[in-house]
């Protein structure tokens, strides 16, 4: 059975922040994810990492104005101070919390920019990013999303991200595959779970039902087969990451845990 991480930000909804993690740690999790930490003191959350037997093993940097609908400043000319700045307090977090990996967004399309121009800044920032984080042993992650969810968003498909990485060349760069994104975008997901686990490219996975965004046992994706695949793909190339439960529970996040419960209890049989 893959490992799995509760997110904090979409899970558990129904309690404040600080009190999501002990409701993880009862349920079973043994990690958790999130957006962001920055409303907190690392203490704070580093107490709650170790009251309750916790591994934080992902947040996000800095994603500029969040509120004022930015998604993310890697791709973004004129903003290299800025995302700079992002990415030091993101590293003072990370050690903070002992976090292994942080997301950085890459950030929306500016009006009369294509892909191809914002290219080089992308990565030219990646690049001084995955620099600062091999110092401070860590790791960073890109993230294709759909334009669905995040209309605009620089990075959407999985050969578009692992070309950056290899682009790059940054041993610590490495690729958030989220599987809902990648059904929306593209599909054949299986296949390219087959494709890019053995690469070593591929940092972290997330789930959710796709298309509503809900339990990976609702919807159109067959999980049970993906966990199969990734556990054997895994087995096969000693892949040893996380799976990010990145959903919203459609009523309540412990009524909604029975997929989770399902599983444990196959694999004690």
């Amino acid at each position: 059975m893959p490992r799995f991480a509760a997110n904090l930000s979409m899970m558990y909804t129904e309690l404040p922040f600080l009190d999501r993690f002990a409701a993880a740690a009862r349920d079973g999790f043994a990690a958790v994810e999130y957006l962001f930490p920055y409303d907190w003191p690392a203490h704070e959350l580093t107490a709650r990492l170790q009251a309750h037997g916790l591994q934080q093993v992902l947040f996000n940097a800095p994603p500029g104005q969040w509120d004022a609908g930015e998604r993310g400043l890697a791709c973004l000319p004129g903003r290299e101070a800025e995302f700079q700045d992002s990415v030091r307090r993101a590293l003072d977090y990370a050690a903070a919390l002992d976090c292994p990996r942080i997301h950085l967004m890459a950030g929306l399309l500016p009006a009369g920019h294509t892909r191809e121009q914002l290219r080089p800044t992308y990565i030219d920032n990646l690049r001084w990013a995955a620099s600062q984080a091999a110092a401070a042993g860590r790791d960073v992650l890109i993230e294709p999303i759909n334009t669905r969810d995040i209309p605009g968003y620089f990075l959407n498909r999985q050969d578009e991200a692992h070309a950056i990485v290899q682009a790059v060349g940054a041993p610590n760069l490495k690729v958030q595959m989220d599987l809902y994104h990648c059904q929306i975008v593209e599909g054949d997901v299986a296949t390219k779970l087959r494709q890019y686990l053995p690469t070593g490219c591929v940092g972290h996975l997330q789930i959710a039902g796709v298309p509503e965004r809900h339990e990976p046992s609702v919807g159109e994706l067959n999980y049970a087969y993906l966990f199969h695949v990734i556990d054997t793909v895994a087995a096969e190339c000693g892949w040893q990451g996380w799976v990010g439960c990145e959903y919203r529970p459609r009523a309540g996040t412990l009524e909604g845990l029975g997929w989770l419960r399902d599983m444990a209890s196959k694999q004690q049989s």
